[in-house]
């Protein structure tokens, strides 16, 4: 009994001390799980964000925009990086006159936007720094239309010029001088919140050229798979791209181009100097590769400007809560400024629709008119 009585006391002890160690194991568990849920809310609060989800879209896309700005940031030297980089068969019209300075413009404008546009965002930076904030904007806003213009000065030659690039180009230039016209028109009249939602909407359309240069590499290898795309190009845009990395003065090199495009050496063996060229990308062979992006930019374009305009109104549908919190603000604001229709006065529904008068919360929009 005895024997029984104290290998039972000791089972017990062991069971008492296994319980003692579940327990803390349970208890340091349950800190390690605080301390990760607790850390990511103090870090979007640390930025101004008040929900989470608000974070995980800036911090996609910013970095997505200040990814593609920075590695683009070399291309400001348009004679060494600019023209070794860029699409086969591009260079041959940016290397002077006209174009050189289209280029130019477009790119030393819309790169520092692209790096300007992510402090806008961030909402400890703009309420701590509202006049920086609106120094930056007007920025922001002088710089996208003098980049929309050089847009249009390069958009015949871009990635070939065909009417698909032309009109993407066209279309992308008047939605963001839009949305930079309404969101100045409408932060003049204190409408914050159709401010926030017009800027919302030109950043995402700015950033329908990033995503187009995701679509583009896969649009070439699925053509480039297919086999049976061409495009055109000149001869002597044949000749220069061919010839940057090689001497086509040598008989050599011209008989080695002769044989690849025969046309080019016959008098009138042209369509005004035009030649087929096949869309394919194969390393060492530029023409193929310029004429794989050239089919493809235009197409690239139109799809990410239409899945950009699709889904910022998505996102703009789902934060109503956001929208409403500033159109309170707005309407204090103009309130205070003596506005006609406080809450109203910028581009609201209600005074391009037929939507019911807007009021605050407390308030008869029936007795209040």
């Amino acid at each position: 009994m005895p024997f029984l009585y104290d290998n039972n006391t000791k089972n017990g002890e062991e069971t008492h001390h296994e319980s003692n160690g579940e327990v803390k194991t349970v208890q340091e568990d349950v800190k390690r799980h605080t301390r990760r849920a607790s850390f990511w809310p103090k870090m979007y609060r640390r930025f101004g964000f008040t929900k989470p989800y608000n974070f995980w879209l800036f911090l996609i896309f910013s970095t997505g925009m200040l990814y593609f700005t920075l590695s683009r940031l070399t291309y400001l030297d348009l004679d060494g990086h600019f023209a070794r980089g860029i699409s086969p068969g591009d260079w041959y019209h940016y290397r002077s006159g006209f174009y050189r300075w289209g280029i130019a413009i477009h790119l030393f404008s819309v790169l520092p936007v692209g790096l300007l546009m992510v402090g806008q965002f961030v909402p400890k930076l703009r309420q701590k720094y509202m006049p920086v904030h609106r120094i930056n904007g007007y920025i922001i806003f002088t710089l996208t239309t003098i980049g929309n213009v050089g847009a249009l000065m390069i958009m015949r030659r871009s990635f070939g010029g065909g009417i698909d690039s032309q009109s993407a180009v066209v279309i992308l230039t008047i939605i963001t001088e839009t949305g930079i016209g309404m969101a100045w028109y409408n932060v003049r009249k204190l409408q914050i919140d159709q401010h926030r939602a017009w800027m919302i909407r030109t950043m995402f359309y700015l950033g329908a050229i990033v995503s187009t240069r995701i679509v583009m590499p896969i649009a070439v290898l699925t053509m480039t798979w297919v086999n049976s795309y061409y495009s055109v190009m000149t001869c002597d845009q044949l000749r220069f791209t061919l010839g940057q990395d090689t001497d086509w003065s040598s008989p050599k090199a011209t008989g080695e181009f002769e044989r690849l495009y025969p046309q080019c050496a016959v008098v009138n063996g042209t369509n005004d100097g035009w030649v087929a060229v096949k869309a394919h990308f194969e390393f060492g062979k530029p023409d193929g590769i310029g004429a794989a992006f050239q089919m493809t930019f235009g197409m690239g374009l139109w799809l990410c400007t239409f899945l950009h305009v699709v889904g910022v109104e998505i996102y703009l549908a789902l934060t109503p809560v956001e929208a409403e919190r500033l159109r309170r603000i707005s309407y204090k604001r103009q309130l205070d400024a003596g506005f006609e229709n406080p809450g109203s006065a910028g581009t609201t529904i209600q005074g391009w629709g037929d939507a019911p008068e807007w009021a605050p919360p407390g308030q008869d929009s029936a007795t209040e008119k």
